[in-house]
């Protein structure tokens, strides 16, 4: 018997491709088993759900099983919360976010209506951990594979701080997820090894969240039986899947953003709805086909442009040369910038107001109202600058005013710790070009002025001295050479005393 080449079997022979649920039974029966299923996991126990909702096609799926589900129960056996929580990095692709938020709305409506125990909830990040408050107000550098700095602070920490608030009010909490092992062959491995250590029928540990089991119930389903039942299944709280379609067909081909819980899910950098700032892809394909595929949607124009600005593969000339605590940082002998300059800073803030206004005057109605930054992050990016940074001269509501026509609504900051235009100038006038000077001695002069107002003064010199050390080199290059003879000289220094000359003068 003469075996073929696999290549010719492959040219030759037609590939058939596979009809949606036909090894499951057809949809009537795929469905009817899983809704089946979820039935009997939700009544065994009284430990609480969360559903993961990004608003994308596979946790939009899952929801629509859970909810059929519950709507076959009789009222008396819908015991316990089901919790649907959706995180809002607030840098949100804008045509998504306002999708999920509407959902989310219509969710509530119709949960309340049906007599069912679903509680939606729009998660974001602490005004902290937001995404400009790091980029803007810290200085963080655009993300990057080696520097994802925004994964756990945007998606990580608000989706597991509400699922151990759950644990903690209910002892233990099931997460259900519309993760599905067709989307990667690496969540094939993971969900395949959790298989193995699952503790009860269906349920798989959480590694990352004590005393949480995760409940997956479209695992073995492909792309298309997710599409088939969106399309032949009607929404059950109202909202059109064929808008969610539109939504899908205007961008690229890729998996929506998933809930993220841990750091082994996808981030929304490798998915197809993700933040519009993010810079962990070469790319935005979803905005970009959007606005090329609806003329309706060209007012993102700002937000690509300015995304693309963020994705610099140099950007060493707009970052410090030392790190957030004044420390220089080498790496094979070359030396590791650190944090956004304030030039910079003040620059993207200008950028983002300028896009934010623009949008506002030419965006659809629909959209007028869009917030790219929020007046809490403008609060705590103008409080970082002054009292963390010590750029005592407050240059946030300058900014503001001049980018939208507006004045600041902030409250003025203590006078003791601000320090007038004028006297700013004056210095920069003092110090000429020396930069670094500048800014140690405006650095000097913040903390001076801090203390000045404290009964106790216990820390003042330490203050002092730590300033100072941060601007104790002549500029960039002296920095370098001092941290490389620091980096070589390996040798102990010579202990005082050894070398002098002993007396025998008594005690």
């Amino acid at each position: 018997m003469t075996t073929l080449p696999r290549s010719a079997v492959m040219l030759n022979t037609p590939t058939r491709r596979a009809i949606p649920f036909e090894d499951k039974g057809g949809l009537a029966a795929a469905v009817g088993e899983i809704t089946s299923e979820i039935r009997e996991l939700y009544t065994a126990d009284q430990v609480p759900w969360v559903v993961g909702y990004s608003g994308g096609k596979d946790s939009t799926a899952v929801l629509q099983l859970v909810w059929i589900a519950l709507q076959g129960l009789p009222a008396k056996q819908r015991t316990k919360p089901v919790y649907v929580i959706s995180t809002d990095t607030l840098v949100e692709n804008p045509v998504v976010a306002s999708w999920v938020t509407g959902s989310l709305n219509t969710m509530s409506k119709a949960a309340e209506a049906q007599n069912l125990p679903i509680q939606p909830n729009r998660l974001t990040p602490d005004i902290k951990d937001t995404f400009w408050v790091g980029l803007i107000g810290k200085g963080y550098p655009a993300p990057r594979p080696k520097f994802r700095w925004c994964t756990e602070r945007l998606k990580i920490r608000p989706s597991n701080s509400f699922i151990r608030r759950v644990v903690h009010d209910h002892g233990e909490a099931i997460l259900v997820l519309g993760i599905r092992k067709a989307e990667s062959q690496a969540r094939a491995r993971v969900m395949e090894r959790h298989e193995k250590r699952r503790v009860r029928d269906r349920l798989s540990p959480n590694g990352n969240l004590p005393n949480s089991l995760v409940y997956s119930p479209i695992e073995d389903w492909s792309n298309d039986e997710v599409w088939t039942f969106l399309m032949q299944q009607p929404n059950p709280w109202g909202h059109a899947n064929k808008d969610l379609l539109t939504m899908y067909q205007g961008a690229s081909s890729d998996g929506e953003c998933p809930l993220v819980v841990d750091s082994s899910t996808p981030s929304c950098g490798d998915s197809r709805f993700g933040c519009w700032t993010c810079t962990l892809v070469d790319k935005d394909k979803s905005m970009s086909a959007m606005i090329q595929n609806d003329e309706e949607k060209e007012w993102m124009l700002p937000l690509l442009k300015l995304r693309n600005e963020l994705d610099v593969a140099d950007d060493s000339h707009l970052r410090d040369w030392r790190k957030m605590n004044g420390t220089i940082q080498l790496f094979h002998d070359r030396n590791v910038p650190g944090p956004y300059t304030q030039k910079a800073r003040e620059d993207w803030l200008s950028k983002l107001l300028n896009a934010q206004t623009w949008i506002r005057d030419h965006a659809p109605e629909s959209v007028r109202d869009i917030e790219l930054i929020t007046m809490d992050e403008l609060h705590e990016i103008r409080r970082i600058w002054v009292f963390e940074k010590h750029e005592v001269e407050d240059s946030l509501p300058r900014i503001f005013k001049k980018e939208t026509g507006e004045d600041f609504p902030g409250d003025a900051l203590d006078q003791h710790l601000a320090v007038a235009t004028d006297e700013v100038e004056l210095l920069r006038e003092v110090c000429g070009d020396d930069e670094l000077h500048f800014q140690t001695m405006r650095e000097l002069l913040a903390v001076e002025r801090k203390f000045r107002t404290m009964t106790r003064r216990s820390g003042l010199f330490e203050a002092l001295e730590k300033t100072i050390k941060k601007g104790y080199y002549a500029d960039k290059e002296d920095a370098v050479d001092m941290a490389l003879r620091n980096q070589r000289n390996k040798t102990a220094p010579t202990l005082p005393g050894f070398d002098e000359v002993s007396t025998d003068a008594s005690a």
